[in-house]
């Protein structure tokens, strides 16, 4: 999708995001039954604030890329997963896009004034029960791709993803692990494809869900909403 087109649909954010792909959603299974995963979405839910930059920029051909991370595998929470550049807001952040600048400066190396960076605003935040963060998308497009260094205790590779394979139509694969003595399924959008990532790579969870949304809403146009 071309990147001024991405500009023009990005106005206005959505207050809620639309649904993505409904097998996004995690599954457990256990004596119990089936039944999703508590979301980042659940009623009332809190945690501590953070925030993940959402980035998007014109390659060279002029289509839309978003910047994630694979992360380095360490063992705890989400290592080796796929993300967006971010992390827990500190007290010297001014607001929450302030988190996210800086976190990505300090995971990527993002020089905001290097790749014409811009705020667009807010997505909803969502909660992530695993490590209790409720975690706000920020987003920004940047005039030009952006030049960026991994830091190599937080981050494996950075990927840059078409903004089409997020679109309602793109192709999801079905995975499942383990998860405290208990199956969890879910769907995943597979980008071992992509330059720099790892075999089998895919992006599940609320990363995954952010961009099923954001997909979804990019699309609306065609859906005639």
């Amino acid at each position: 999708m071309r990147f001024e087109e991405i500009l023009r649909r990005l106005e206005p954010l959505p207050e809620v995001l639309p649904e993505g792909p409904p097998s996004l959603m995690p599954l457990l299974h256990d004596a119990g039954g089936t039944r999703p995963v508590p979301g980042p979405d659940v009623p009332g839910a809190s945690g501590r604030p953070a925030a993940v930059l959402l980035l998007l920029y014109p390659d060279a051909a002029g289509d839309a890329q978003i910047v994630v991370t694979e992360r380095t595998d360490r063992g705890g929470h989400h290592s080796g997963e796929v993300s967006f550049p971010g992390g827990r807001a500190e007290p010297e952040d001014a607001d929450l896009e302030a988190t996210a600048l800086r976190e990505a400066a300090e995971e990527v190396g993002l020089d905001p004034a290097e790749c014409g960076l811009t705020l667009v605003g807010r997505l909803p935040a969502m909660w992530v029960p695993v490590s209790d963060f409720m975690v706000t998308p920020v987003v920004a497009v940047a005039a030009r791709r952006p030049s960026m260094r991994p830091q190599p205790s937080e981050v494996a590779a950075i990927l840059h993803l078409p903004v089409s394979s997020i679109m309602p139509s793109a192709p999801l694969t079905s995975r499942e692990r383990e998860m405290r003595g208990r199956r969890l399924t879910y769907g995943a959008y597979p980008i071992d494809h992509l330059p720099g990532a790892s075999p089998n790579l895919v992006i599940w969870g609320m990363t995954a869900r952010v961009l099923g949304g954001l997909g979804a809403w990019l699309a609306r146009d065609e859906a005639g909403t």
